[in-house]
């Protein structure tokens, strides 16, 4: 069966991402790492998050992140929402907008609750469209206030 697993390019902090990721998701797992000498920082790792195969390349300085790439995390409920956003904008995190933040290495991450999605999409458009609009005006997103304005409260 084909597979696909992104490859994340870090100049040298390999084994910073690794122990970074590793703790940050309950479901996490070192499946590989090699170096190229027994003491020498990871050269390639492949971890696994949620389920999702990662490989980490500690490439050097030549290429970063940006925004055009960014993974979802799909929360359940403000406890995980507010777990994931407060463990990825720690430490030279950053804060940006609609669910959007980026972790200290300058990966970018949606931090998704299902009940914002379920406001969005739902039924009746007006209030799906106040769930936008309210969306807009958030960095972390708050569950309470999506449903509020879906509700049209």
């Amino acid at each position: 069966m084909t597979s696909i697993m992104p490859c994340l390019w870090f100049d040298d902090r390999i084994d910073d991402a690794i122990s970074f990721y590793t703790a940050t998701f309950k479901e996490a797992q070192v499946l590989e790492v090699q170096r190229q000498a027994p003491d020498a920082p990871a050269f390639t790792a492949v971890i696994e998050l949620a389920g999702q195969k990662f490989m980490l390349l500690n490439g050097g300085p030549r290429f970063t992140f940006n925004e055009s790439v960014s993974f979802v995390i799909e929360t359940d409920g403000q406890e995980e929402t507010d777990y994931f956003w407060n463990r990825l904008t720690s430490d030279g995190g950053e804060e940006s907008m609609c669910s959007w933040c980026k972790d200290k290495f300058g990966l970018s991450w949606q931090v998704t609750p299902k009940q914002l999605m379920a406001a969005l999409t739902g039924p009746d458009r007006d209030g799906a469209n106040r769930a936008m609009q309210a969306m807009l005006q958030m960095k972390k997103i708050d569950i309470a206030a999506i449903e509020n304005a879906y509700a049209g409260a």
